[in-house]
C-alpha cells in the first residue's frame, strides 16, 4: 500500500493557498542570465539555493518551456545575480514580459561579461557564474544545477528581499 501524500486538491487547499504559504519564506532576489552565439537573455527569480559546496554546485527553478528555459539549456550556462536593496528597478525590468529582448536585452543595463559571457549586473550583491552541471523537471519547473566557475561578493552591500508578494529590505534584528 502506497503512502505517498495526497495531492494538493486532495489534501484541502489550492494552488493559490500553496503559493501564499511559501511565500512566507523570504528570499533574496536574484537576475539570472545567460548568453548564446546570438544575444544575452535575463530574468527575474527567486528560487536559487546553494547545493554542494565540492563541487561548488547551485540551482535556479525556471519555468518548464518558458523562453528562459530554453535559453539555458541551449547556452549550458548561466549567472546568478543576487540584488541589492537599490535594485528593485531592474528585478522589475527583468519580470517585464515587455522589456526588450535579444539584442537590446541589456541596451540600458549596466553590466560586464563573465567566464562563461553571461552578462554580471553592475552593482549585485554577489554573483555567481556557472556552467550547466544537469538539469531536471519536477512538476511546472525545469530546475538547473550550475557548477560555479567565477563568483564575486560586495560583503558591504545590502540584499533586496521579497516576502509575502513584497520587495523588503534587511534590517539588523535588536
Amino acid at each position: 500500500m502506497s503512502t505517498a501524500p495526497a495531492p494538493a486538491a486532495a489534501a484541502g487547499f489550492t494552488t493559490k493557498d500553496f503559493r501564499h504559504a511559501v511565500g512566507g519564506f523570504a528570499t533574496g532576489v536574484t537576475v539570472i542570465t545567460t548568453r548564446g552565439e546570438e544575444h544575452a537573455y535575463g530574468m527575474t527569480a527567486n528560487a536559487f539555493s546553494s547545493v554542494s559546496l565540492d563541487p561548488p554546485l547551485v540551482l535556479v527553478c525556471v519555468i518548464a518551456n518558458s523562453e528562459g528555459s530554453r535559453h539555458i539549456a541551449s547556452n549550458r550556462c548561466f549567472a546568478v545575480n543576487v540584488l541589492g536593496s537599490t535594485q528593485e528597478p531592474l528585478s522589475r525590468y527583468f519580470a517585464n514580459r515587455e522589456r526588450p529582448k535579444g539584442r537590446d536585452a541589456f541596451r540600458d543595463v549596466p553590466h560586464r561579461v563573465s567566464t562563461t559571457g553571461s552578462p554580471i549586473i553592475d552593482g549585485s550583491v554577489a554573483y555567481l557564474d556557472c556552467l550547466l552541471h544537469a538539469a531536471y523537471v519536477a512538476g511546472d519547473h525545469d530546475i538547473f544545477i550550475g557548477e560555479v566557475v567565477e563568483l564575486g561578493l560586495d560583503a558591504e552591500s545590502e540584499p533586496l528581499l521579497f516576502h509575502g508578494g513584497r520587495y523588503r529590505l534587511a534590517v539588523d534584528a535588536t
